[in-house]
């Protein structure tokens, strides 16, 4: 079997994936584009991905997988000995995937309304009202997340997951001008731990 292989360009969404593969201790390698966030990857990329998009990742069997949200959920299945998330079957595994998809439907796709406007409307005159809508729903979707951090100071309670992860990532893209406490602490922890923050520097330095 070979390793996973993860194509990725420093400071995009594949940041978690990266982490979650460090987390799980697992073989793989690194491909990183030299690209910027929010520019289009060459047309030869829809080799690997038709969306043209990172992550994207090279299981082990050889095929491929995209979607990080999925990654995350597929990584955390096939290394259940890590500390990815909970086991499949529990009450903390059903949280785990409610909020998992939770903040890859809301949180996510609001984020991508600004950098890829023109996906959203085919109004020229209509691209500002989209980013400014855009900024709206990451504040609702993020103000939903905040107050199921309870007790804290992880979604799920005192241990970090890889939804941690995922979501300190999407926050710390948030443009808006609403806090929120409990999502600046749970980003500092995801920061502060000892696998997940190296990796957080090289992709997003002290932001």
């Amino acid at each position: 079997m070979m390793p996973y292989r993860l194509y990725n360009r420093v400071g995009s969404g594949g940041f978690v994936v990266e982490a979650a593969l460090a987390m799980a201790e697992a073989d793989f390698e690194l491909e990183e584009l030299d690209s910027r966030p929010s520019t289009p990857l060459p047309e030869s990329f829809r080799h690997h991905n038709p969306w043209r998009q990172v992550p994207t990742l090279i299981l082990p069997d050889g095929s491929t997988m995209s979607e990080t949200a999925a990654i995350l959920i597929h990584l955390a299945a096939c290394h259940p000995d890590k500390p990815l998330g909970p086991s499949p079957g529990t009450a903390a595994h059903a949280q785990f995937l409610r909020w998992m998809v939770f903040a890859n439907v809301n949180v996510y796709e609001a984020i991508l309304r600004r950098p890829y406007t023109e996906r959203y409307t085919t109004d020229p005159n209509g691209l500002e009202a989209v980013r400014e809508a855009s900024t709206l729903r990451q504040g609702e979707a993020l103000a939903i997340l905040a107050a199921a951090i309870d007790p804290g100071p992880f979604l799920l309670g005192a241990d970090m997951t890889v939804l941690d992860v995922y979501v300190a990532m999407l926050f710390t893209w948030y443009n808006g001008d609403t806090s929120f406490p409990g999502l600046d602490a749970l980003k500092a922890g995801v920061k502060d731990n000892d696998t997940v923050g190296p990796i957080w520097r090289r992709h997003f330095g002290d932001r």
